[in-house]
């Protein structure tokens, strides 16, 4: 088989993991070449990528957990998002969670061998009241129960980023979605460069950039290869990879143009591109990759636990199951 000039078969692949080890970028036309695989390349690009995973993380699996601490209510037009003003779907909307839930929170994702626990708020940024309840949350949770905490409020000012990271704050999510030329047709009243610029702004305060995308959108293949280099460029140190989940209500509901086996294809070209960082199997996981969900492993190295935003996820209990038939070990103390 060959595309554009390329050989392509398990030596090439393999070749693909020998120039990631080594810290050489994929060109496009390379990146390409793994989305657009025909199905019977699958467990050879598995394979690679699986090498390349396996170097940087052995056989761990980082478990994290969400607490939507801020449900609706948002003043942002994102399509594909339950929680936009444009949207309709019949959610539950509530403000701002306090102190004690998001601690109650932090134990729940500790019961569930969660390492890294994740705040998440609906909204184009926080205020003060806001940054407050979560500042004193996290003070409690890093003393008490020693967890990785990760923040993901929306836009951050300058002052608001050196009050989550003094607070304790290791981590801050703040995703790009989608590539900047993509970008106008999912979301127009903030610009890709305001994520940018937010993400950058975390890393200034000291906290850990965390930055991934939303696969499904109606992106060519080329926009998600482009997404990768972004990230890479970006130098996220966890890169949540979502599979849209079409919700109904939402401007993209109708949207349905991924298979379990494009998904895996997707997760390995990350995993080839960003070779060193935490990749993770993000919102959708369940309801795109379904049956294949364990597969999915082989090149991310890391899963959400429990319920999403709004959205169901499948049991704990489950998803540590999974992990323990593939051979692989939760990583119970993030690092």
């Amino acid at each position: 088989m060959s595309q554009e000039g390329i050989t392509v078969g398990i030596s090439y692949w393999e070749q693909l993991a020998d120039r990631a080890l080594a810290g050489e970028v994929l060109t496009l036309a390379e990146g390409l070449s793994v989305l657009e695989a025909d199905d019977q390349e699958l467990l050879p690009i598995l394979q690679a990528a699986f090498r390349v995973r396996k170097h940087y993380y052995g056989k761990k699996v980082k478990l994290n957990m969400i607490i939507n601490a801020k449900s609706g209510y948002c003043p942002e037009d994102c399509g594909y998002c339950s929680q936009s003003i444009v949207s309709e779907a019949p959610i539950e909307k509530y403000s701002f969670l306090q102190k004690d839930t998001l601690i109650k929170g932090a134990v729940e994702a500790k019961e569930r061998k969660a390492g890294t626990y994740c705040i998440v708020a609906s909204g184009r940024g926080p205020t003060p009241r806001e940054v407050d309840e979560v500042v004193e949350a996290v003070k409690v949770i890093k003393e008490e129960l020693n967890m990785k905490v990760c923040a993901c409020l929306g836009i951050l000012k300058e002052e608001q980023a050196t009050r989550l990271k003094e607070a304790g704050v290791d981590r801050y999510n703040h995703n790009l979605n989608t590539s900047a030329e993509h970008y106008e047709n999912i979301t127009q009243s903030h610009t890709y460069d305001d994520r940018v610029s937010t993400v950058n702004m975390a890393k200034k305060a000291g906290m850990s950039p965390c930055s991934g995308c939303i696969v499904g959108m109606g992106e060519s293949k080329e926009e998600v290869v482009k997404i990768a280099y972004a990230l890479r460029d970006l130098d996220a140190d966890s890169i949540p990879v979502n599979f849209l989940n079409a919700i109904e209500g939402t401007p993209l509901e109708n949207m349905d143009e991924l298979d379990p086996r494009y998904c895996l294809k997707v997760l390995a070209l990350f995993r080839l591109i960003c070779p060193t960082k935490e990749i993770r199997v993000s919102g959708g996981r369940e309801v795109n990759l379904r049956h294949l969900q364990p597969l999915a492993l082989y090149p991310a190295n890391a899963i959400f636990v429990g319920d999403y935003l709004t959205t169901e996820g499948q049991t704990a209990m489950i998803d540590h199951q999974m992990i323990v038939d593939l051979g692989f070990e939760i990583e119970e103390v993030a690092v």
